[in-house]
């Protein structure tokens, strides 16, 4: 069995494989400006997202250390192709989040480093949480709910909801954008819905460098 840490403290495995995705951010920043391009599902900056490139570069200095891997589109659209299922089974998309800072994220009971870094987005969550911004953790094992509810009850992660798509067409979805290339995929989109910036691999959610990006995109 693995020693678990305490919610507020990320893990040394964790730590050390954030760091890695640092690393390889500028490949993924290549990847992610040339395959989302001109998708005819999503606005660019000229239009409905035009604020979000501001947010996007006031934040630019705060992509560093635990979220070095944090990504900011050449386009930073509105994604009109996110669509999952909430706690009660009823269709959601971002929009259901409207006027919120939403830091969104695909997971799944199989993936190592989603299990390593949900108890960090649980902790995010309870530090930070409330009707400016919130954590939306989107569970994507096929099958029915039993086993991410078993998973989230184990680990003890109880200030996130189970959101769900057990058809993967939420991970597809964002594929054919650029923006999903594994698990976990992790996106920080405004209130109007709008990609600010992305994020491949897991990261330290509850550290100081994760929460002072979060400030940043809320304006606090």
């Amino acid at each position: 069995m693995t020693t678990r840490t305490p919610l507020r403290l990320p893990s040394l495995k964790l730590i050390g494989i954030a760091a890695v995705a640092g690393i390889i951010a500028g490949a993924a920043a290549v990847y992610i400006s040339e395959a989302g391009s001109g998708n005819g599902g999503t606005q660019t900056a000229s239009g409905e997202c035009a604020a979000t490139k501001e947010i996007a570069t006031k934040i630019a200095p705060l992509l560093k250390g635990q979220v070095a891997a944090m990504v900011a589109p050449d386009q930073h659209r509105k994604l009109t192709t996110i669509a999952f299922k909430g706690a009660d089974g009823q269709p959601m998309t971002l929009d259901s989040f409207a006027g919120k800072t939403v830091l969104f994220n695909l997971w799944a009971t199989w993936c190592g480093p989603c299990r390593e870094e949900m108890p960090a987005l649980n902790a995010l969550e309870k530090e930070m949480g409330g009707d400016k911004f919130q954590v939306v953790p989107v569970n994507i094992d096929t099958g029915d709910d039993e086993k991410p509810k078993a998973f989230l009850s184990e680990t003890g992660v109880d200030a996130l909801k189970l959101y769900r798509d057990n058809t993967i067409e939420v991970f597809n979805s964002l594929k054919k954008e650029g923006l999903a290339f594994g698990l976990p995929v992790t996106l920080l989109v405004d209130g109007k819905g709008c990609l600010i910036s992305a994020m491949n691999g897991p990261a330290a959610w509850d550290s100081e460098d994760a929460k002072a990006l979060i400030k940043g995109a809320v304006g606090t």
